[in-house]
């Protein structure tokens, strides 16, 4: 008597589908891996084994540390300055930006008051424009203010995140009890006392989503930075590279530079990812056990 084939073609077909999404996995994960294993590479060698020797593979000399040394002290070590602008950037922008996105996501989640819906649309709306159409009339802007050329220039656009508020009022929504606000009022708690403690707390996977989003996008922006700012003091990691990436031309020594500084900046990224990943895990993962 023949055997049924119903269960060895679903096994079958559900191998097959796992084995074609792990390729394509792996395929997304070399498209990201192998520029930061060349970055990594090249930022080993010299100059002239940078053009001489195979780009995935080192070279005839070990000069990594010679090369981050003279990222730090080239141009009366300026490469620090433009690290610590970055890190003003980015780390200032991505907390005051998720705090407003907590804040703003919570208000429109849990209160009803008129024009709830408009102002929503209107941040759905912001989630649509490219910031790439926002920058010039946000540069002439900003020169009429006087905030052109300053670290406001930059920063204050930084704190705006249409879609962490987006994110954030999808999240209280589907995660904060009304129950526990409840509660909190009938303790005697303020509005605010409940926000810092008891809806930030509930919120803490979906914050940390939007901190390393801007953090992330922050960090890596260019346009903006490019159009704001005139001063090299003022600079981020990215503009600085590009102004070394330009002069290569002159001297091959920017060659050196510029990989090196790009290894670097990749440092504190990864820092940030490594450290937060586990209160994002953790958060999702008690977020499941209570659903």
């Amino acid at each position: 008597m023949d055997q049924p084939e119903g269960p060895v073609m679903t096994t079958t077909r559900n191998t097959g589908w796992t084995i074609v999404v792990t390729g394509l996995l792996t395929v997304v994960a070399l498209y990201f891996l192998v520029p930061v294993y060349w970055v990594v590479i090249a930022s080993t060698k010299s100059s002239g084994d940078l053009f001489t020797t195979p780009g995935f593979w080192f070279g005839r000399t070990m000069e990594l540390f010679t090369n981050v040394a003279q990222v730090f002290t080239a141009s009366d070590g300026i490469y620090l300055r433009w690290l610590l602008n970055s890190v003003i950037y980015a780390g200032g922008g991505a907390l005051v930006a998720t705090y407003l996105a907590a804040a703003g996501g919570y208000a429109l989640a849990k209160y009803d008051f008129p024009g709830r819906n408009l102002v929503f649309g209107t941040v759905l709306g912001g989630v649509l424009v490219p910031s790439t159409a926002t920058a010039l009339p946000l540069f002439l802007l900003f020169s009429k203010l006087g905030l052109a050329n300053t670290y406001w220039g930059v920063l204050l656009p930084a704190m705006v995140s249409p879609f962490g508020l987006y994110l954030c009022r999808i999240y209280a929504q589907a995660t904060v009890d009304d129950s526990v606000l409840e509660s909190g009022r009938l303790d005697g708690a303020g509005e605010l006392r409940i926000f810092h403690t008891l809806v930030l707390r509930s919120m803490a996977p979906a914050l940390v989503t939007v901190f390393l989003f801007q953090l992330v996008g922050i960090w890596n922006n260019f346009l903006l930075p490019l159009i704001m700012l005139a001063d090299d003091k003022l600079y981020p990691i990215t503009l600085g590279l590009n102004a070394w990436r330009s002069q290569v031309d002159r001297s091959p020594q920017f060659y050196e530079l510029t990989i090196g500084g790009l290894l670097v900046s990749v440092i504190p990224l990864g820092i940030a990812m490594i450290f937060l990943q586990r209160y994002w895990r953790g958060g999702l993962t008690d977020g499941s056990v209570k659903g």
